[in-house]
C-alpha cells in the first residue's frame, strides 16, 4: 500500500509510473505529466477565480507563479517521496525540472486513480496557496511599471534609510510615480520596493 500525504493509491502502478523518468523506462511519467499540467492549471485557476476578485491579468500571473518550476519542485520535496524515484544512468541528478514534472504526473495519477474532487483536495492541501498577498507582491513592481508606461510616467525607487544591525537590517524605501508616492519598510530592500509599489497600486485602485 502506497500512501502519499493522506492519499492511498488503489492502483500503485500509477504512482510508480509518475515517478519513473524516461531515462529509466519507456513506461514513464511523460504522458501523465501532460495530463497533470492541464489539471493543475484548471484547479489553480478555479481556486484564484473563486477566492479573489482579481483582474484576468493578475489571475494569470498568480497561476503562473503557483505552477512554476520553482514552486512545484518545493511541493515535491515536501511530499518526501524521493526514495521512490527511478532515474536511468544517463540522468545524473533529480533536478527541479524533473521534480516539477513528476509532481504534475502525480496529480494526474491521483485523478486517474480516484476522481477530480479528490484530486482537487490533494492539490489544495499540498500546494502553496496561503500566500496570495505575497504572490501579488511578487509582481507589483512590473504591474506598476506597466501602468506607468501606459500613461507615459516614470517609476522611481529611493532608499531612504537602512537601519539595524548587519544581520538584521531594516530598509525604508520610497516609490514615486507621477503624483503618487508610497513608503514601505522590510528586512529586504527588494521586498520593500515591491510593497511600496503595491501601496501605490492600492492608492490608484482606491481613487
Amino acid at each position: 500500500m502506497i500512501e502519499i500525504k493522506n492519499y492511498v493509491f488503489k492502483d500503485e502502478t500509477l504512482f510508480e509510473r509518475a515517478l519513473t523518468h524516461s531515462s529509466y523506462s519507456q513506461n514513464n511519467y511523460e504522458r501523465l505529466e501532460f495530463l497533470g499540467d492541464s489539471i493543475l492549471d484548471f484547479l489553480i485557476a478555479k481556486y484564484y477565480f473563486q477566492d479573489k476578485n482579481y483582474s484576468e491579468g493578475t489571475l494569470s500571473k498568480m497561476r503562473a507563479h503557483t505552477v512554476s518550476m520553482e514552486n512545484l519542485s518545493q511541493v515535491f520535496d515536501n511530499l518526501n517521496i524521493e526514495e521512490y524515484v527511478k532515474l536511468g544512468k544517463s540522468c545524473k541528478s533529480l533536478t527541479k525540472s524533473i521534480k516539477c514534472d513528476m509532481f504534475e504526473a502525480i496529480v494526474a495519477a491521483i485523478y486517474l486513480d480516484s476522481d477530480l474532487k479528490i484530486c482537487e483536495n490533494f492539490v489544495l492541501e499540498n500546494i502553496f496557496l496561503d500566500n496570495e498577498e505575497k504572490l501579488e507582491l511578487l509582481d507589483s513592481k512590473s504591474r506598476l511599471q506597466e501602468y506607468a508606461q501606459k500613461y507615459n510616467l516614470r517609476v522611481e525607487y529611493e532608499l531612504l534609510s537602512q537601519t539595524g544591525q548587519a544581520h538584521n537590517p531594516t530598509f525604508t524605501v520610497c516609490a514615486t510615480m507621477g503624483e503618487y508616492s508610497a513608503v514601505a519598510q522590510s528586512s529586504s530592500k527588494q521586498i520593500a520596493e515591491k510593497e511600496a509599489a503595491q501601496n501605490i497600486l492600492d492608492k490608484i485602485e482606491e481613487k
